[in-house]
């Protein structure tokens, strides 16, 4: 009995250590452990004259490899809105990566013009250029694209039958929701009493 005590209490001092660890320390636990492993193998490579690098590449299977870029790929570099510069700058790249240039194209003109296709500042080709209808229209079709995409992010909210009236119009109701987004904590109480009759 008295050994089964005192495992018991061992497995209790135990729980409770493991409990008042943060949520997230196995995973700190592991992550460090796999930090030191690197290290030694760093140091262990170095002692043989040989890359880390490519180590560890020929560790790596062809299958982790390929899901690692897959997952590389998929992941959005939107970081969300900075400033109007840096939003600016997403789009152009978003646009020049669907551009899909026509060569044949650009080969006539390049025969057309010679080196007058490539503009100097000493070049007065301005206004000489006529752009085809198919780019015309490619220009067109995306432009509407974009205007549709923007039409459906500023969608208007669903309104609600069932949220209380306490507005006069709609520019009341935005003003209420305003208030009530930067003051609703302190006013909730005095809100609440009014409803009830029970204000002093």
């Amino acid at each position: 009995q008295n050994e089964a005590r005192k495992l018991n209490h061992q497995e209790v001092v135990e729980e409770d250590k493991r409990l008042k660890l943060p949520p997230n320390w196995e995973a700190k636990k592991a992550r460090l452990e796999w930090e030191l492993k690197v290290e030694e193998k760093k140091k262990e490579c170095a002692a043989r004259g040989e890359d880390y690098e490519r180590v560890k590449l020929l560790e790596i299977s062809a299958e982790d490899a390929e899901r690692w870029e897959r997952k590389k790929k998929r992941k959005n570099p939107d970081l969300g809105f900075s400033d109007y510069a840096a939003a600016q700058l997403r789009q152009y790249q978003r646009l020049t990566r669907q551009i899909k240039p026509d060569l044949e194209q650009y080969e006539k003109l390049k025969e057309q013009y010679g080196e007058a296709l490539y503009p100097t500042s000493d070049s007065l080709l301005h206004g000489t250029h006529v752009p085809t209808k198919e780019g015309i229209d490619r220009m067109v079709a995306d432009l509407e694209k974009q205007i549709e995409k923007r039409e459906k992010y500023s969608r208007r909210r669903p309104y609600n039958d069932d949220a209380d009236i306490d507005y006069i119009n709609e520019r009341n109701a935005k003003f209420n929701k305003k208030a009530e987004r930067f003051y609703g904590k302190y006013t909730a109480e005095i809100k609440q009493n009014l409803e009830r009759g029970t204000a002093v």
